[in-house]
């Protein structure tokens, strides 16, 4: 009859423990708690001295060790992808070589400022397989979708699209210039362009496509001004007939019904062809550019705000070592 009580007794002295135990441990979270106060608000004069002069040396470093990204579209024509981007590698492998008088022979006037140069695709899948434009017929684009869907079926879509075979067929790529100062586009643009646009077998086959182009926009004006002569004699007929017998009436399988098709589709294709006159300007033609944006990727442009809490980090590590230092040389002394 005696174990019972003994056993309750054993079991009210563990909980006791435990509560001690748990009581012990928040009480020495929060003297932790308020040591780290009182560390804090004698040495605040230090911690705001030390934010403060992070603070103006990182915005310094900021200012003086500042890069720009430039970002120029351009469009490939004539099959040139390949050309392009074997001649951005000679560009990279030219810069890699520090070879700045390389870079003055082209026309730039600060090659030093480039801090790096590529080309990347811009992933249009939509425009790659769906749009009818002037440079892709509706036959290309549907053997692009065929393709696309043939290789999908063996792996993930998403590393089809952005497969280096399939990137450099999309009609836009972006030239990616890295810089330690601000550029311009005469300065810096204009002649890398220049430079990647000298190929001889390039320019003779821009220099026929656009005659092609002209040739065909003459030919569809001179059509144009024919069917619009055909339908004025016409209307002029309708005009003067005032008999119902003689009427001409329009419907799909008339004469007028054919001349009105061929016209609109001839203003079409004319239109296309305008369009394509201006995006063939050049072998790589530059569609648009955004230069001397502030580049802020990893640690660029954002010393003013580590800096100042790295110091602190610093400050903190040397105290709590020296404060590991004397104890352990304390606890030395004393044995």
């Amino acid at each position: 009859m005696s174990a019972k009580p003994q056993n309750i007794d054993n079991e009210e002295i563990d909980l006791s423990q435990i509560s001690k135990k748990i009581n012990n441990f928040f009480e020495g979270i929060s003297n932790s708690i308020f040591r780290g106060i009182l560390f804090v608000q004698k040495r605040l004069i230090i911690f705001i001295a030390l934010f403060i002069i992070g603070a103006v040396l990182g915005y310094y470093l900021d200012r003086s060790g500042r890069s720009y990204k430039s970002e120029v579209i351009v469009c490939p024509n004539f099959g040139s992808v390949d050309y392009l981007y074997a001649k951005v590698g000679l560009l990279e492998s030219k810069l890699n070589e520090q070879d700045t008088v390389f870079f003055k022979s082209i026309g730039v006037k600060n090659p030093k400022s480039i801090a790096g140069i590529e080309i990347k695709p811009i992933i249009d899948i939509y425009n790659f397989v769906g749009s009818n434009t002037a440079n892709v017929s509706n036959a290309q684009n549907t053997q692009n979708f065929e393709l696309i869907k043939l290789l999908s079926e063996d792996g993930d879509i998403n590393k089809v699209i952005t497969d280096k075979i399939t990137s450099k067929n999309y009609g836009r790529h972006t030239l990616i210039i890295s810089t330690k100062a601000k550029i311009s586009n005469k300065e810096m643009v204009d002649p890398l362009l220049s430079f990647l646009n000298q190929n001889e077998y390039f320019q003779k086959l821009h220099k026929a496509h656009i005659s092609n182009i002209k040739e065909k926009v003459k030919h569809d004006e001179a059509v144009i001004e024919e069917v619009d002569g055909f339908l004025d004699q016409i209307l002029k007929a309708m005009n003067d007939s005032q008999k119902s017998d003689k009427l001409v009436y329009y419907n799909e399988n008339t004469e007028v019904s054919q001349m009105l098709q061929t016209k609109n589709g001839l203003n079409n294709e004319l239109g296309a062809l305008k369009v394509e006159l201006i995006t063939s300007q050049d072998v790589i033609t530059k569609t648009s550019s955004v230069l001397n944006v502030i580049n802020k990727s990893g640690l660029n442009n954002k010393m003013k705000i580590i800096l100042p809490f790295f110091l602190i980090f610093v400050y903190l590590g040397v105290y709590l070592f020296r404060s590991f230092y004397k104890r352990q040389a304390t606890k030395l002394s004393t044995k």
